[in-house]
């Protein structure tokens, strides 16, 4: 089971892909929480794609990223004059997502004053912009993620209780990368076939030594440290493959190695010598998966992303070979118009 451009068969992941496609189609509000760069935006973008709002707003928000003095204006608007530096009415993510989903990131950082402005449009559905009496009412999907225990903060008084028992009807809990070891080589494999097809470089592997290095390592920024790590490796790589000296000296160097004692790397696809990489214990459906996904990215790349060329190249139907590269998380868009695209 996989979804849209979201690597990871681990079996964690396997079960938030079935609670995404089991909450999506209603308007429940969706609490995620997780450490920095586990793939919270991804996963409210796929719930939203997945839900009858899939044709309308979709607008994030990092509550942690706006001055408390302005993040009111920016998720319910102003009034021209409503304070200093209003020049002009501004309309508000919320009024801006109508009809649609809003997705609050970093909801722990919002101050009481704050929680409880978003209680009220969360319980009643309306609010007023800064600086007007005028009530405006929204009909948005809300779903918001928390990069700390929210039970913690409300047992610190911190954060509210009352909105914590809103927003908390499902929760979908991100395991951090370091936690999912099975998932590495095929995280890599999808950054390196990004930033090679990017930089116009015909990448095509990792040695067994870069893999293992890959695979030590502990992530503490998770799957966004791991992206930056390929690209930068593509963008040193001076020949077809990434060797270990390629990867950032943290990395390379066995930095952030304590917390993967006694874990194995996998069975990578794009392991030059695949007798010599380290098993880890999975049942044969999943090593199965290994040869089957490089034969299929071997053979779309090929064919620049070709899927029809592809299917009859391999012998099956267009239909079973697009439900193949979905299970195997082959189905990347912008990695096929990456790899499609003239490099000039």
């Amino acid at each position: 089971l996989a979804l849209d451009n979201i690597i990871g068969n681990d079996h964690r992941m396997q079960k938030i892909y079935e609670l995404v496609e089991a909450v999506a189609p209603s308007r429940t509000t969706v609490l995620m929480s997780g450490e920095s760069g586990t793939g919270k935006s991804l996963i409210a973008h796929a719930i939203h794609l997945r839900s009858p709002r899939k044709d309308k707003p979709y607008i994030e928000l990092s509550c942690g990223s706006i001055p408390e003095t302005l993040l009111e204006s920016e998720l319910f608007g102003h009034v021209k004059g409503a304070f200093t530096g209003a020049h002009a009415d501004k309309v508000g993510r919320f009024l801006a997502a109508n009809g649609g989903t809003i997705f609050l990131d970093e909801i722990n950082s919002a101050s009481p004053g704050m929680q409880l402005k978003l209680l009220r449009v969360l319980q009643e559905r309306k609010f007023e912009p800064v600086g007007s009496t005028q009530t405006v009412e929204v009909d948005v999907r809300v779903v918001l993620a928390s990069n700390q225990p929210l039970e913690h903060l409300v047992a610190q008084g911190t954060f509210r209780q009352d909105l914590y028992y809103r927003i908390n009807v499902v929760k979908i809990e991100l395991p951090p990368l370091r936690d999912r070891v099975s998932d590495i080589p095929l995280l890599a494999e999808h950054f390196l076939v990004k930033h090679a097809a990017e930089l116009g470089k015909q990448i095509v592997a990792f040695t067994p030594e870069a893999t293992a290095a890959l695979c030590r390592y502990a992530y503490p920024g998770n799957v966004r440290e791991l992206q930056n790590a390929i690209e930068r490796a593509a963008v040193l790589c001076k020949g077809q493959v990434i060797q270990v000296d390629d990867l950032p000296p943290t990395i390379a160097g066995g930095g952030e190695r304590d917390a993967m004692v006694g874990k194995t790397c996998p069975v990578a696809s794009n392991s030059l010598d695949e007798e010599t990489t380290p098993w880890v214990p999975m049942s044969l459906d999943e090593a199965m998966k290994v040869p089957e996904r490089r034969i299929l990215l071997k053979a779309l790349k090929a064919n620049d992303w070709n899927r029809q060329k592809t299917a009859d190249q391999l012998g099956i139907n267009r239909t079973t070979l697009y439900k193949k590269m979905k299970a195997l998380g082959l189905e990347a868009r912008e990695i096929a118009q990456a790899v499609s695209e003239p490099q000039t």
